[in-house]
């Protein structure tokens, strides 16, 4: 199965590299830029379940793709979807099956109205990563899970046959019949992580010590009855244990939107928390009379993007 990775970033690189290490044929999509540091200093990965070096990985250009992939992996900021889909477009043909790891569930859509249904797999990754001054990639934590299976559920040969090429390479592969319930799950959970710590521009354990395990629970409950309202409400053992994760005294967890924030860099305001709010129950009735704990972290961080770009 050839594979495409568009993008060598944080997440393309990392999961890439583990496939290109096993022995999988990968190419990485990359600009001209990052082209040039991979030909220069090779794919770098530094990691608690082991480090990566490749010299000079397979690499194309926009420009230069002219061939349908077996499969392509998405892992682009949503707010560079449109040029990530005009970018990689050559290379989908009626077979390809493409595997976004994008926050939210707009760019299901959006990448099925672009390409077709069919194309489209549903994806979500479970690990924390960053990228140094070098461009290595750093992993941060020892999770390293990464999820898909078909939107309306059901382990298809094909899912199968993905199954089988992402497996054994260095990271946990989990196909599932449900990935649209883990999907909303995950967006629950990083709509919390990401409003609390970006808004705070704290640790979870810093929140949680300043009085705002009460704030951080009334985020996760709206998001969760967002996910109800959707048909996917949480269940109890997942919630249960976001509830946990996202209270736990002392917890240095922050997520990769607080890393964004302090260097100036892009967020992903609307994806996250805008997308949320349009989805929320009576969203088109008339205005709330006060600002719910949704509302609250997507102002603070609506705010943020302005004053960035002025």
């Amino acid at each position: 199965m050839r594979i495409l990775m568009v993008g060598a970033g944080a997440i393309g690189g990392y999961f890439g590299g583990r496939l290109l290490d096993a022995g999988r044929d990968v190419t990485f999509l990359v600009r001209e830029g990052r082209a040039q540091e991979l030909e220069r200093d090779g794919l770098i990965v530094r990691s608690p379940l082991g480090n990566i070096e490749y010299p000079s990985p397979p690499q194309v250009m926009a420009a230069m793709l002219d061939t349908p992939f077996d499969l392509i992996g998405l892992s682009c900021k949503a707010y560079d979807l449109d040029s990530a889909m005009e970018s990689f477009a050559p290379a989908v043909g009626p077979e390809t099956l493409i595997l976004p790891l994008l926050n939210g569930m707009a760019h299901l859509d959006r990448l099925a109205e672009r390409f077709s249904p069919a194309n489209v797999l549903g994806g979500q990754c479970l690990i924390s990563l960053d990228r140094d001054a070098s461009g290595a990639i750093l992993h941060l934590n020892d999770t390293n899970q990464l999820s898909f299976g078909e939107r309306d559920g059901g382990l298809t040969p094909r899912i199968h046959k993905v199954a089988e090429v992402l497996g054994n390479a260095g990271f946990d592969a989990l196909p599932s019949d449900q990935i649209t319930q883990e999907m909303w799950e995950k967006w629950c959970f990083i709509a919390t992580g990401a409003g609390v710590t970006g808004s705070m521009r704290a640790s979870i354990g810093d929140v949680v010590a300043s009085g705002g395990e009460g704030l951080i629970l009334k985020l996760l409950d709206e998001c969760a009855q967002v996910a109800g309202h959707a048909g996917y409400p949480l269940r109890s053992e997942v919630r249960q244990r976001f509830e946990t994760m996202l209270t736990a005294p002392g917890s240095k967890m922050t997520a990769s939107m607080l890393r964004d924030i302090e260097r100036g860099a892009p967020i992903e305001v609307q994806h996250v928390f805008g997308e949320m709010i349009a989805r929320r129950p009576g969203a088109d009735s008339s205005a709330q009379a006060s600002l719910s704990a949704l509302d609250y972290v997507y102002l603070h961080l609506r705010t943020y993007e302005a004053r960035r770009l002025t």
